[in-house]
């Protein structure tokens, strides 16, 4: 089993770990359940007036903004990273069937080449039976003696 080597920097790793949390299902459904924990006790404590962040709720709207604020960048630093990492597998690919390509034509090249040479070959060989069929023998073979 070959280990394998995490070359990134702390920043990118971050940015990979804010990606895959924030990009989940499972992120909505936790963020959603904080939303309605925050907004709940408010929304009862505002009838005695003791709500910590009575309706229209400024204070998460701070905090959510300060989130959206900070997480987009974040994400889009990780797609930008996972862009070049695309961006360079796909000049790597283009080589690699350059050079297959490349190859290929080269055995074209020789299979054409040696079609021919073949085609030289049975024509000789079809010369020399033809005129392997026009010489007849003048003398008679020696009998035994």
């Amino acid at each position: 089993m070959s280990a394998v080597i995490d070359d990134r920097t702390f920043g990118e790793r971050v940015s990979d770990a804010v990606t895959r949390v924030g990009g989940s299902w499972a992120f909505i459904f936790w963020f959603s359940a904080a939303l309605a924990g925050w907004a709940a006790p408010n929304l009862l404590l505002a009838r005695s007036a003791r709500a910590f962040d009575p309706y229209p709720f400024i204070f998460l709207n701070l905090i959510l903004s300060t989130v959206a604020a900070l997480q987009a960048p974040v994400i889009m630093m990780s797609q930008n990273r996972h862009a070049e990492q695309d961006r360079r597998a796909a000049e790597h690919d283009y080589r690699v069937n350059l050079r297959a390509e490349l190859e290929i034509m080269h055995l074209h090249d020789r299979l054409q080449l040696n079609e021919a040479q073949l085609q030289r070959i049975e024509a000789a060989i079809a010369a020399l039976s033809a005129s392997q069929a026009e010489w007849k023998p003048t003398a008679t073979p020696l009998a035994d003696a």
